[in-house]
């Protein structure tokens, strides 16, 4: 497993176009948006908007990670690595865990430059980086646990990207990621509740301004969790079908 964790992020630090999802749209999207909605706001108000939007496009973005890790499996299934992996000893949970493990950590620096780069350039707070950070590592997991059950979902990558669009894009919407939660109908305010980009998000700001209480924080932690681990059941459940398709 150790070997197919050091191969995978290695091959993924040389992906330039996972860099660009990753960090370089994210902060276009960002600079962009803060531009727009705090054009003629002064003081706290401004604040406000700011410290929304940070955590917002930063978890909105995290999802995007489901695009590489689809393009990752589907590569492998039909360039026969998937089929010669079947044939060693390594079982498919050691498989899949170090398939998904570089994912994790690669979604966890992307989470902590984002706000690094929201603290450098716009002075947003962060009252509770403990916090912040244990969110970070779940909110990776949750992102690469779905991203992983679709990689075992899917059949081209045509359908994986608009699935992770539909995810990241109507999630966000969904959420309050683009327009404060307050601020929509009660019933989308409902539907959020069941999403984990909205639990993600409200911990974020809470974290950030140093009112996260450890009963709130391990409720998201929790929920945040259990969308993770859900997403590697099915992928567990979905294996012996994708090694079916694999060549070789």
């Amino acid at each position: 497993m150790g070997a197919i964790v050091t191969w995978e992020i290695k091959k993924n630090l040389q992906d330039r176009g996972l860099l660009f999802w990753m960090l370089i749209l994210p902060i276009i999207f960002t600079v962009l948006f803060i531009a727009v909605f705090t054009s003629g706001v002064d003081g706290s108000a401004r604040q406000q908007i700011i410290t929304s939007i940070v955590p917002g496009y930063t978890v909105m973005f995290v999802f995007f990670i489901m695009i590489s890790m689809v393009s990752t499996f589907l590569k492998d299934r039909d360039l026969g690595m998937t089929a010669r992996i079947a044939s060693t000893p390594i079982s498919p949970y050691f498989y899949l865990l170090g398939k998904w493990i570089p994912y994790i950590f690669i979604v966890w620096v992307q989470i902590i430059i984002l706000f690094l780069f929201g603290k450098l350039v716009y002075q947003i707070p962060l009252a509770q980086p403990i916090f912040l950070l244990v969110l970070s590592v779940i909110l990776a997991l949750t992102a690469t646990g779905l991203g992983l059950a679709l990689a075992l979902l899917v059949k081209t990558d045509n359908m994986g990207l608009a699935i992770t669009q539909i995810i990241g894009l109507g999630g966000a919407l969904l959420s309050g990621l683009w327009i404060p939660i307050d601020m929509m109908p009660d019933f989308l305010q409902t539907i959020a509740r069941f999403l984990p980009q909205y639990w993600a998000h409200q911990a974020f700001q809470d974290a950030m301004n140093g009112t996260l209480m450890f009963k709130g924080l391990f409720q998201t932690l929790l929920i945040l969790f259990a969308f993770g681990s859900i997403g590697f059941i099915i992928a567990t459940v979905r294996y012996p079908y994708f090694l079916k398709r694999a060549r070789g």
